[in-house]
């Protein structure tokens, strides 16, 4: 049966975090909340994990995105560019997902052979903490079935997953309640993959005054 825990979005329980983390590090699967929607995930070095998340959620041959606790933890999994750092220290901590080539072995599923993996450092203090507990990433996907829409509550979600997770993290509704923007970069070039709150002018924008620097 799955364990449902109230933590506070701003303070959230040390002991509460550190249970948690430990059963993630054993294999567990958690929902928590994000600035965005609640996601749903596990450590993304564990196989088991990651065929699990695809069945919770009926996933085809789409690729999970990670969240991660600091940039420095994404040049340790990811080649990092320059353009994909300005926009990294610009947006982050936030809601931008950013397509990067991998530089770590990761479970198939995770990139699905392309070579590439979704970033993205959230704005809310409990991912942070999860994604450090697990060597600075975890799984970030909606805890929703492919194809329905996001959960912005603990109780969304638990309609959505049911006790196919082991845990729940209870903050109370998402501030954000949109999906992240997804964004490649490719001969310096942006390309939105995933409407979201970030839109391509302010992406650009950014750039051009580092550019103009």
């Amino acid at each position: 049966m799955v364990k449902v825990f109230k933590v506070s979005q701003d303070n959230p329980q040390r002991n509460i975090i550190d249970y948690v983390i430990n059963v993630l590090r054993k294999g567990g699967i958690a929902v928590y909340p994000t600035d965005t929607v609640y996601g749903v995930g596990g450590d993304p070095f564990n196989e088991d994990v990651v065929e699990r998340i695809f069945s919770i959620k009926r996933r085809g041959d789409k690729p999970l995105p990670l969240l991660v606790s600091s940039i420095k933890d994404v040049m340790e999994i990811a080649y990092v560019s320059d353009t994909a750092l300005q926009l990294m220290e610009n947006f982050w901590p936030g809601p931008l997902t950013i397509i990067l080539p991998v530089k770590k072995k990761f479970p198939f599923k995770i990139t699905f052979g392309t070579g590439k993996i979704g970033v993205r450092m959230p704005n809310h203090k409990i991912p942070l903490l999860l994604a450090e507990g697990l060597g600075g990433a975890i799984i970030g996907t909606s805890a929703n079935i492919s194809g329905h829409p996001a959960p912005r509550s603990a109780e969304e979600a638990l309609r959505e997953l049911d006790d196919l997770v082991d845990i729940v993290l209870d903050a109370g509704p998402t501030p954000g309640g949109v999906p992240s923007t997804v964004v490649e970069i490719v001969n310096r070039e942006i390309r939105i993959l995933r409407e979201g709150p970030i839109t391509l002018k302010d992406l650009m924008s950014v750039l051009r005054k580092h550019s103009l620097a």
